[in-house]
């Protein structure tokens, strides 16, 4: 799969960054429901959305190489 495809940048980046959003979201909602394990939630989507910017700039990185 070439990294220049949209379908790369869609599977790698895109999907990734909306499982994130969800887990923020879903975490929003348990905080305001008053649930401490919300806040568990809020913290692995940041983590997960930190990693996927950092996937994409090491991605753009390898790309610029080739």
């Amino acid at each position: 799969m070439d990294p220049q495809d949209p379908q790369f940048l869609y599977m790698v980046l895109i999907l990734p960054s909306l499982f994130g959003l969800t887990l923020i979201g879903e975490g929003l909602n348990k905080v305001l429901k008053s649930e401490v394990a919300g806040w568990v939630s809020i913290v692995l989507g940041v983590l997960f959305i930190v990693v996927v910017v950092f996937s994409y700039f090491f991605l753009s990185g390898m790309i610029s190489l080739y």
